[in-house]
Order: C-alpha cells, then sequence, then structure tokens
C-alpha cells in the first residue's frame, strides 16, 4: 500500500508510536508499503521547531533527509503543479502545510494517514 504521511503523524511515528491508530502502525510496519513524506511536512517541523513549538522535534529536524532515509520513507519535492493545486482548493482549510499534503495525496491517488479530520475538506482519502 502507498501512503502519504501527515505531518503529525510522522512526528507521532518518530517520537511517539503509542499515539498512532493499531491500524496505522500495522500499515507504517508493514514492508511491503511505501511512505511517502511530503516536503511541506519538512517546512511545517521546521517552522514549529524554529518557534519552540515542537523542540522534541529537534533531532529529526536537524538531520530530516536522513532521518526519513533510515526510516525507508520518500520525500515527495513541491512542485508548481502541487502548489498550483494547493492553491486552487475551494475549501475554506487555510493551513498551506495542509493543502500541500493533500495536493500530493490527489495528484497521487493515494491516501493520506492522518487523524485530522479537517484533511476531509479537501477531498483527499484518509486513513486513521
Amino acid at each position: 500500500m502507498k501512503v502519504l504521511l501527515d505531518t503529525h503523524t510522522l512526528l507521532w511515528a518518530v517520537i511517539n508510536p503509542g499515539l498512532l491508530s493499531r491500524r496505522v502502525t500495522s500499515i507504517i510496519d508493514d514492508n511491503s508499503s511505501i511512505i511517502l513524506v511530503s516536503a511541506a511536512s519538512a517546512w511545517e517541523i521546521a517552522t514549529k521547531v524554529r518557534l519552540g513549538k515542537l523542540s522534541r522535534a529537534e533531532n529529526l529536524e536537524r538531520s530530516f533527509v536522513d532521518n526519513l532515509n533510515d526510516l525507508g520513507y520518500l520525500l515527495l519535492p513541491i512542485d508548481p503543479a502541487t502548489a498550483l493545486r494547493a492553491g486552487r482548493f475551494a475549501a475554506a482549510h487555510g493551513d498551506p502545510f495542509d493543502r500541500i499534503i493533500a495536493a500530493h495525496a490527489l495528484a497521487l491517488d493515494i491516501p493520506v494517514i492522518s487523524k485530522d479530520t479537517k484533511l476531509d475538506l479537501l477531498g483527499v482519502r484518509r486513513l486513521w
């Protein structure tokens, strides 16, 4: 199964896996799963670490790409098509990070692993 992690799901998987649902843990732990992470998550984590809102994520942020590689996760860059799709969502969901993640998921036709029901406004398939 190919899935895209929402930022909080990535953080929980790395820092506090006990917060993940059994279903999510099963998907992430399945060696046949392809786990994708948006560059928007790097941006969001770096921003929140800088603002002092995510001190527990400093190690993840410091070596973000290496950490993803070690976990076997694949990083999705933000290209112009993704940025445009995110900007064109008509839904009143203002979080730019979520909008990019949703745009990635829709372009790739894959579900987002997220507890955040606000993503539903953007038309993604969400697993939790």
